[in-house]
Order: C-alpha cells, then structure tokens, then sequence
C-alpha cells in the first residue's frame, strides 16, 4: 500500500528528530543535551519530539529499533520442516550479509555514533539491556504460539537469543576497534557458523516438526 501523505510526514518528523538529536549529541554528549534544545534545533515542540520518542534514550535506540522488533521473525519465518536453530541461522546469515545493525556488524556512521554514546552513556547501556529482554520476550512467545504449553520455550529462546547477543557483541567490537563490515564479515561468518553449530548440539531438531 502506498505511503499516505500524513504518514511520510510523520516519518520524515521522526528522522528529522532522530538526525538532530545525534549531531547534538555527538558534538557534547548525551547528557548535555536537553530534549528542549532538540526540539528548537528541529523546529517542533517539545511534546511533539516525546510523542515520537517516549524517553530521549528512545532517540538514540531509534536506528536499531526496527531490527529488535522483529527478531521473532527468526522463530515465526522458518520454511516448513526448518528446525529452530536451523530457521534462525538462515535468518542471522541473510541479515549479516545486509549488515543489518542488530547483528552488530554495521559500519554506518549512524551505527557507529550509537556504538561511542553506548560506551560512554550508562543510561543508554541500561536501556539497551531493556530491548534484549523484549526481544528475548517476544522470541518467546512466537514458540508458544506454535507450541502451547511446552515447558522448553523459554529455555530455548534464551539460549537462541544469548548466541545472537553474543555474536552481535563480537560483531559491533569489530566495527568499534576500527574493521569495516567488509573485512570484518568472513569472521563473523565463521564465529556464526560456529556457534550455531554448537547450538544445534544442545536443541537439535526442536520445532523441525
């Protein structure tokens, strides 16, 4: 469906917002920047900028939001007859070679400028660990709704979602120790491979059929 007038504009808004706020805050830091001068810089009020943006943490986390957001989609987009793991790797590998920035391995300067404020921002780090538990949540309950009542959902999705953690920790050091995604990429291949192998030893064929 194409994309309605109101809804280009709000998002055009959200970026806009997004944009200055982390020029401001690379320029000073995160918290030398208020959510007023935000809103000044990008010409809305202040309640327009937290309609969008529910904390000013929120701005920052906007960027790998969407990829954290459907991370489920590792569970409920698994082709017939595709096991958890299975389903999940395919998924992790297509999305590493896009270098899509919840995988870690994303050289953009958007990603990279998130990377620096999370090392020097507590309550950036804080909220960061807010998004693994939803995203651990949410893989949880797309097992439950293809499996109800089965005792080894959350078990299983917290050790899934502990390997992707993992992975994209190792991937956004690469990216911060100065590796593009390019030549950082065969690595991170291999450090997948590896360990979704090591997964599929403990959970086998769970959910396969």
């Amino acid at each position: 469906m194409e994309e309605g007038l109101r809804e280009r504009k709000k998002r055009e808004t959200r970026q806009k917002i997004h944009n200055v706020a982390m020029e401001l805050f690379t320029q000073r830091g995160f918290a030398e920047v208020s959510v007023l001068e935000i809103a000044e810089r990008a010409g809305v009020s202040k309640m327009t900028v937290f309609n969008y943006f529910p904390t000013k943490e929120d701005i920052v986390l906007d960027v790998m939001g969407e990829g954290f957001n459907d991370i489920a989609q590792m569970v409920s987009g698994r082709r017939p007859g595709e096991s958890l793991v299975e389903g999940a790797r395919r998924e992790f590998l297509e999305r590493l070679a896009r270098h899509a920035p919840e995988t870690g391995l994303d050289d953009s300067p958007a990603y990279t400028a998130q990377l620096r404020l999370f090392r020097k921002t507590p309550s950036l780090a804080a909220r960061l660990l807010l998004f693994h538990i939803a995203a651990e949540g949410a893989m949880t309950e797309a097992i439950e709704r293809e499996r109800p009542g089965d005792p080894r959902a959350p078990f299983a999705a917290g050790q899934l979602y502990a390997l992707l953690r993992t992975l994209q920790v190792q991937n956004s050091r690469r990216i911060h120790l100065g590796q593009s995604a390019a030549e950082a990429y065969p690595d991170a291949v291999a450090a997948a491979t590896a360990g979704f192998d090591l997964l599929r030893g403990g959970l086998g064929d769970y959910l396969a059929g």
